[in-house]
Parts: structure tokens; C-alpha cells; sequence
């Protein structure tokens, strides 16, 4: 038997898009003579369609597109399974349709309904209650769908009086973060162990808002091991060709034996900033052009994080895509202003310089008009920011451009950036990153390049705001390795002010740190989306209150 595992890059909502797709990675699993073809988890609405299910005539679509592929697979003999939104009359499933000659033969209905992190299954979905075990050329395949297999305790008892587990097919929409691929081959190769069996596990591709999925599609044997996977953050089909084989047990237990493969897993394990550098473009790409933007602006300030953003886009968008924009003031140094425009000219982008210093006098008049108002504090180099963002927004308005911001996570968590200023903009590309981890980008960006792409003096250089002369981020924030530590352990793994102590971080550093992240939520709240990499990112995956009086 030959199994297809298809990874398309869909998109929420593009029912007949999505359905095109699907069709184009069908023809191209015919022509290798597959048996069955696996889809990924809700392929057809595409993942997460959020509260488009509440629309009825949503729902419909989706079943009509169901009913439409069936009839368009039909010349072929071959076993289709996709992932569709489903309503019947005992309410709206998370299902795995299997089609087969024309017709619906099977529906498996996801029991195991995620409802923690980016995940609100359970706003929409009943749960199915019953396994779909069907037969194909005497295996006996199991179906399921992504968290099914995330906790296997329940699956054996779900299957406890069905016949033998030859195959699992798992349809999956399981997006990516540092680290998870390791889970991944962790949770399945388990199972594999567990059931004794063969996985054949299909995982979706391409961005979603703040969410990348990876790919990574793969096949694992009974021993665990991964023996295929296809390739990460880009579309791809992989086949493998399954028999049957006692395979010299004692026991004489038949297992499958995966004979053949078209592409073999790597032995190597993933590199994180790899893995991180190619989801922000992935995810950069896909905002930009499923939200109908082909351009991007980037405010090149001769810092790091303006200077990796800018590389993530031209990689994303291509250079013609791209315009940098540098705004000096009189506090920017002759170094970070060249800067600017070395990584501009180093990427092969557009490049425009628009000085600040008259609008910033013109507000500043215009603002002393009102008594107590100066030209110097917080204000007034805030001030500047919101020229900044006026300007980016006003030239994102007359050419269409996606203006990405270029905050990290580091900064967003303690609220160091200007609201209406640095955080205007429509995609906040690193705002998962921390800084520690945007230098480690800079790196490897130089390395795949094989060139000086960011200078050396922008990664060597004290980070700084330049909103006023001589000012360094250190002024204002812990030095970012010790920032990082107690941002990572507050927000990533939910950890007390005591325990972060008791890890032996500084208590006053600690403490002043927390105050700052959650007296800041009110910013993060008016942030634009932005790609997540780590296990818990702003937005969709930390919901805080923002009025909170909680302290610990």
C-alpha cells in the first residue's frame, strides 16, 4: 500500500482556493500510484477558521466543497482523506472526511478537542465520541486528528475491543514554536511504540496571523523512528510504500514495514535560529500577500532589530519589494544613520531618507502652546516615535506599503516602545523574539548570505533608543541577557517573583521587571499581530487581564 502525505500552504477562508490546492497535490499523488492521500486538519476551511464557523453560510460552502471534491477525485481509485468543518444535527465537528470513488465513505469526528494556548476548539466543536477504523488491502488504519494523538492514554481505550492497529493516520494543523518538532517525533514515536504500529503523520504548512506551521509531514515505523519527513515551512507531498511483515518476531504479530520512502528524515537535529529565521519569513510572506500587500516599509534606525526585520522581508517579499526608511533627528549619530543605509544597500532595497527635526519643531510649537509642555523628557522624545509612526502610516496609505514594525518581544514585554509611535504599523514581524535571540538572527542572516549583510557595529553597538543624546536601552532596562532570564521564567513558564529569586536572579531586578510587564498589557493589547516562535507568545496564546491588581 502507498500512502501520500500532502502539505498545501492554504488559506482561512479560501474555500475554492483551498479545494484547487488540494486537487493540484491529488493529481500529483496519482501520478506516483498512491493508494491513499492524507490532507491536514480542516484543509479545506483551512485552520483556525475561528468565528467564520459561527457563519452558516460558511459551513455550507464547506460541505458543498466537500461534496464537489469527492466528484472531481472520482476517475481515480484512490482513498482521499481531508479535513472539513462539519455540521450535523448533533452540532459542529472538527472532521476527517475519506472519500473514495465519487463518494463520502467514512467521517471521523476529532475526540480530543484542544482549549489551552492558541487553541479554542471547544468554542465550536462538540466532541466525537466513536474511532473510524477503516480497511485498506487487509490493514487496519485508524484515523485521527492532531491532539488526538497528544494524549494516546485515551486511544486504547478508545480501541480497546476494535480490531488490531496496523496504521495510524493522524490530520494535523499543529502550528510551530521552538521546539516543538522534538515533541512531535517524542509524542508519535510513543505511539508508535505503544500500538507497535506505523504513523503516518500530515501536518499543515504556511502562516496564519500570528501562527506558522511548519510542515514536517512524516512517517515513523513501529519502532518509533522517523524513516520520512517532508520538508519544513514549504509546501511538499511525501509517499512511503507499506507492507506487511512479520519481521522475524517471536510472537508472529504481523506489522507494517515502511519498504520505501521518497524522502529520508535527516538525522541531524533542527538549529532553533534556523528553524526561527524561516518561520518569520514564512509567516512575514503569507501575511503579507493572503492580506493583498506586495510591498513592505521597514523604519531603518541602524539598530539590530530594523536591520533583521529588513532581511526577513526582502527574503519574504524579494528586494523590489521592500523600501527602508531611515527619519534621523539631531540625537541619531552619523554612525547609526551610514548604518541604515549600508544594510539597505547590502540587501539591494529601496532606499529613502525623510529627516524629522521640522516636524518634530513644528509638534513642539504647536504643543507650547498648551502651558507646562517642554521640549525635552519622556514626552518629547516620544514625541518622536509618533512622528516617526505618522509618517511610516502616511506613506503606507498613499502606496499601499505593509509597514512592519520592528519591536522584540524583550521590549514589547516591558512596554519600551511608544504607543502610536514605534508600534504603529500593520505586522510586527520579531514581535516573539527576544533580543537576546535578534542578535543570534543577525548571525546567522551574515552566515546564509555569506556576507556582512548587517555590519558589525550594528550587532557590537549598545542598543539604543537615540530619542535623546547619549541614551542607551540600559539606562532604562536590565542588560537583556538578565531581562531575557526573568522574562523567559515569568512569561514563558509562569513563575513567581519567589521563584524566580530562589533560580538566583537579583530581587529587585526581578520584581521591578514584573511590575513592568504587567503594567504594560494595555500596550501589548494595541500591538499588531505578530508571528510566534516561542511556547507562549503575546496575544492569542497570553490572554492577561488588563486591569489586574494580582501581584506575586
Amino acid at each position: 500500500m502507498k500512502i501520500a502525505l500532502a502539505q498545501p500552504n492554504v488559506t482561512v477562508g479560501d474555500i475554492e482556493g483551498n479545494v484547487k490546492k488540494i486537487l493540484q497535490f491529488f493529481s500529483q499523488a496519482a501520478k506516483l500510484d498512491a493508494d491513499v492521500v492524507v490532507f491536514p486538519e480542516l484543509c479545506i476551511s483551512g485552520y483556525p477558521p475561528e468565528d467564520l464557523l459561527l457563519k452558516s453560510h460558511f459551513i455550507e460552502d464547506n460541505h458543498l466543497a466537500l461534496e464537489q471534491l469527492a466528484k472531481d477525485c472520482a476517475d481515480k481509485d484512490i482513498i482521499v482523506c481531508v479535513g472539513f468543518a462539519e455540521k450535523n444535527p448533533k452540532g459542529f465537528f472538527n472532521s476527517l472526511a475519506v472519500l473514495q470513488a465519487g463518494h463520502l465513505r467514512k467521517i471521523y469526528r476529532k475526540i480530543i478537542l484542544p482549549n489551552y494556548g492558541v487553541f479554542d476548539e471547544k468554542r465550536y466543536f462538540r466532541t466525537g465520541n466513536e474511532p473510524v477504523i477503516i480497511n485498506i488491502k487487509g490493514v487496519n488504519v485508524i484515523l485521527t486528528i492532531c491532539e488526538d494523538v497528544w494524549q494516546p492514554h485515551w486511544l486504547s481505550v478508545l480501541l480497546k475491543d476494535s480490531p488490531r492497529v496496523d496504521l495510524i493516520i493522524n490530520a494535523s494543523a499543529s502550528p510551530f514554536h521552538i521546539g516543538k518538532i522534538q515533541q512531535r517525533h517524542r509524542i508519535l514515536g510513543s505511539l508508535a511504540k505503544y500500538f507497535d504500529c506505523t504513523i503516518a503523520y500530515c501536518n499543515l504548512v504556511g502562516g496564519q496571523d500570528e501562527l506558522v506551521f511548519d510542515g514536517r509531514s512524516m512517517f515513523l515505523d513501529h519502532k518509533g523512528d522517523v524513516v520520512s519527513q517532508a520538508k519544513a515551512f514549504a509546501e511538499d507531498l511525501i509517499t512511503a510504500d507499506i507492507e506487511k511483515s512479520t519481521g522475524g518476531k517471536a510472537d508472529g504479530k504481523i506489522r507494517m514495514e515502511i519498504v520505501n520512502s521518497k524522502r529520508h528524515a535527516s538525522a541531524a537535529a533542527p538549529d532553533d535560529i534556523e528553524d526561527i529565521y524561516h518561520a518569520l519569513v514564512l509567516g512575514t510572506r503569507d501575511y503579507a500577500l493572503k492580506n493583498c500587500f506586495s510591498k513592505a516599509i521597514v523604519a531603518l534606525s541602524g539598530g539590530v532589530d530594523s536591520a533583521v526585520t529588513a532581511a526577513i522581508a526582502v527574503d519574504a517579499l524579494g528586494s523590489e519589494n521592500v523600501v527602508g526608511l531611515t527619519m534621523p533627528s539631531q540625537f541619531n549619530s552619523p554612525q547609526t544613520i551610514k548604518d541604515a543605509a549600508v544594510v539597505a544597500e547590502n540587501l539591494d532595497m529601496e532606499f529613502r531618507t525623510i529627516p524629522i527635526t521640522p516636524v518634530l519643531e513644528g509638534f513642539s510649537r504647536t504643543l507650547a502652546g498648551v502651558e507646562g509642555w517642554v521640549d525635552k523628557g519622556i514626552p518629547y522624545e516620544n514625541l518622536q516615535a509618533r512622528v516617526r509612526g505618522t509618517i511610516l502610516m502616511s506613506l503606507s496609505n498613499q502606496f499601499s506599503y505593509l509597514v512592519l514594525t520592528t519591536g522584540n518581544k524583550s521590549e514589547i514585554a516591558v512596554g519600551y516602545s511608544t504607543l502610536y509611535g514605534d508600534t504603529a504599523g500593520g505586522f510586527a514581524a520579531i514581535k516573539d523574539v527576544p533580543k537576546t535571540v535578534v542578535y543570534k538572527l543577525a548571525d546567522f542572516i551574515n552566515k546564509i548570505h555569506q556576507r556582512q549583510i548587517i555590519p558589525k557595529s550594528v550587532c557590537e553597538r549598545p542598543p539604543s533608543a537615540e530619542l535623546r543624546h547619549n541614551q542607551k536601552d540600559s539606562d532604562s532596562l536590565p542588560e537583556y541577557d538578565l531581562l531575557d532570564k526573568i522574562l523567559k521564567g515569568y512569561i514563558e513558564d509562569d513563575k513567581s517573583s519567589k521563584e524566580l529569586v530562589e533560580q538566583g536572579l537579583p530581587q529587585d531586578v526581578v520584581e521591578r521587571v514584573i511590575r513592568m510587564v504587567d503594567f504594560n498589557e494595555y500596550k501589548r493589547r494595541q500591538y499588531p499581530p505578530g508571528i510566534k516562535i516561542t511556547p507562549r507568545a503575546f496575544g492569542r496564546d497570553r490572554r492577561m487581564p488588563i486591569t489586574n491588581l494580582y501581584k506575586r
